[in-house]
């Protein structure tokens, strides 16, 4: 049994399918970077781990308990899977501290001195201590984002999902933000990632999935399909990439 377990999901959008049966796993601690063009699904199969879309079809398993369709306690799994998106989503009328309390308040239910700790030691960890008074409006965009992932990391999450936390970055301030997950990484969380930073995929990730119109297209090691993909598509794709001076 795997940590994670996506088997035949399907995402319907009316008539239009963006998932059309992805199977993928996630084995405890594995970082495993999901890559592929514009609109192949890696974003919309996030949102359906976390709950945040619902499925049509298949089925999700964390430690072998379905987390998808009918009865799914959603709040549950919300506090289990963390999820940072590509725009912060900070609340801009709270400090930096109030961001990351809020959650842990509201529901763990911790103390305000529970949650106050807990954020100072996670602004630690993201080197960002002295701006725990700031507003957003006046944090750098890489700031933002390590502040986003904090407060996603305050709920102690089993597994961190991270959607191209790095699109809406200036190119000076992603690597900050990459060094964090970096970090992360070596500490053994359970990771999923939706990137287009390759040469990030290729140096963190346990296992690299090529996404192709909403499926699975090819997956294994990083060395493997970055270094001799099988598929047509996938070297087409990584082509692509390296002409755009991307990798």
């Amino acid at each position: 049994m795997s940590f994670l377990e996506i088997n035949n999901v399907v995402k319907r959008f009316g008539s239009l399918d963006v998932l059309r049966g992805i199977n993928l796993s996630v084995e405890e601690h594995q970082v495993v970077c999901l890559i592929g063009p514009s609109g192949c699904g890696k974003s919309t199969l996030l949102r359906c781990i976390n709950g945040l879309e619902p499925i049509s079809g298949g089925e999700i398993r964390i430690l072998g308990d379905r987390v998808s369709g009918a009865g799914v306690d959603v709040d549950r799994l919300r506090r289990d899977v963390g999820i940072v998106f590509q725009s912060f989503n900070l609340f801009p009328h709270m400090t930096v501290l109030e961001n990351i309390c809020l959650a842990p308040r509201q529901v763990l239910k911790l103390s305000k001195e529970e949650a106050e700790s807990r954020a100072i030691e996670l602004l630690r960890r993201v080197q960002l201590e002295q701006k725990a008074k700031a507003f957003p409006d006046q944090l750098s965009g890489g700031q933002q984002q390590r502040v986003a992932i904090a407060r996603a990391l305050a709920m102690q999450p089993m597994l961190m999902l991270l959607d191209e936390i790095t699109s809406a970055l200036d190119p000076e301030l992603v690597a900050e933000v990459l060094d964090l997950v970096r970090d992360l990484a070596a500490e053994g969380m359970t990771m999923l990632l939706a990137t287009h930073e390759m040469g990030f995929a290729k140096e963190v990730s346990s296992k690299v999935c090529f996404l192709y119109q909403g499926v699975v297209h090819e997956e294994g090691s990083p060395e493997r399909i970055f270094g001799d993909p099988t598929e047509d598509r996938t070297r087409g794709f990584l082509k692509s990439i390296i002409e755009a001076g991307r990798m």
